[in-house]
């Protein structure tokens, strides 16, 4: 019963070591979130998404990165407003799952935003990455 419990143990340790210290490729999630496509751990702005892309452009742009960087374990995987696109990884508290945002310029001649929120890790995050994002919406007045 011991050695069960210790394989156990170490197992559990083993999977929030690799969930915490898994590589994150930028060629994977900074992605251009016009095309994606709302589901299951996913939230998406921007046409066929769950919402409408914002107004706003650059200005836009920049506004929301100044929110995701005032949020709790939230950090730039790559790109920035001035590129016109940027991706985050925001983690959880308890066991530090990432889930990956992308916000860039989309439609005509950049003058709204998309945003394409996702998890990686399992198949539904039980709604929040559509709380973090609506969160930021909601702060930007959207």
């Amino acid at each position: 019963m011991k050695t069960a419990l210790i394989l156990l143990a170490l197992l559990v340790a083993a999977g929030a070591a690799w969930v915490r210290l898994a590589p994150s490729d930028p060629a994977r999630w900074h992605v251009d979130p016009a095309g994606a496509v709302p589901g299951p751990g996913r939230y998406v702005a921007g046409p066929g998404g769950d919402r409408p892309p914002l107004p706003g452009g650059t200005d836009t742009l920049s506004r929301l990165a100044a929110l995701a960087g005032a949020t709790p374990r939230t950090r730039v995987l790559a790109g920035s407003p001035a590129e016109g696109r940027i991706t985050w990884i925001t983690r959880s508290r308890l066991w530090g799952f990432p889930d990956y945002t992308t916000a860039a310029l989309c439609g005509p001649d950049g003058a709204e935003v998309c945003i394409h929120a996702r998890l990686r890790f399992g198949r539904d995050d039980l709604g929040v990455n559509r709380a973090r994002v609506e969160g930021w919406l909601a702060a930007l007045g959207a």
